[in-house]
This record gives structure tokens, C-alpha cells and sequence, in this order.
């Protein structure tokens, strides 16, 4: 499987703060077995609506559960409707126009939840 990379500090921050925070208590962690035979461990941040379809937000992890350099992952998502215990489906994100919908979703979700944090 492919990835994407978003490497904007902003987001990168905003999305350690999210895992840090509420989510901190009921962390879910996924496997991706990439492309070149390699396995990475990544917290799943949020599943996003963009135009009908899910995105899943990943925030690959190191060894010592944590995320160093700053970078997200994007992936469609799907789930089988008619068997709630299938695994879910990441898809790779090739198209630049569906990636960039997918970040700006992005931010505006760590937008939302940057002013979530400010306001009680």
C-alpha cells in the first residue's frame, strides 16, 4: 500500500494535541504492510466526509509509539455495509485534485478542533 505525506508542522501539532488529549484514553492503532514489505503501526486520528466518501487520517508511529517528524497519511476508507466484522479498506489517494480536497478537510477539521480547545 502507497502513501501520501503531509508534512505541515501546523497539522502535525494539531494532531499530536488531538492523540494527547481526548482520544489519548481510547487510542485505536491500525497496521499498514506497505509497498516495500515494511509494516507500520499508526494511530488513527479521524475519519473524514469528503464528497459521499470516508478518508481515514493515520499518524504513523515509531517503535516507541510516536510520531517524530510531523507527517499525517490519507487513505480512502470503506467499510462493508453488509458484514460489520469485515476489515475495513484503505485505498491509496493517486489522484493530486482528491488528495488536496482531503487536506484542506483536514485542516479544517484541526481548525474545528483547534477552536474546540479555546472555547469551553
Amino acid at each position: 500500500m502507497g502513501k501520501k505525506q503531509n508534512k505541515n508542522s501546523e497539522t502535525a501539532e494539531a494532531a499530536d494535541r488531538e492523540m494527547n488529549g481526548e482520544m489519548a484514553d481510547e487510542e485505536m492503532t491500525v497496521e499498514l504492510d506497505l509497498d516495500d514489505g515494511s509494516h507500520v503501526v499508526c494511530s488513527i486520528v479521524t475519519i473524514l466526509e469528503c464528497q459521499e466518501k470516508d478518508y481515514i487520517v493515520l499518524l504513523p508511529l515509531d517503535e516507541n509509539g510516536e510520531n517524530q517528524d510531523g507527517e499525517v497519511w490519507f487513505y480512502r476508507y470503506r467499510e462493508d455495509e453488509n458484514d460489520p466484522n469485515a476489515e475495513p479498506e484503505l485505498e491509496y489517494i493517486d489522484d493530486d485534485r482528491e488528495y488536496e480536497m482531503v487536506e484542506d478537510a483536514f485542516d479544517e477539521y484541526l481548525d474545528n478542533a483547534e477552536f474546540d480547545e479555546i472555547v469551553p
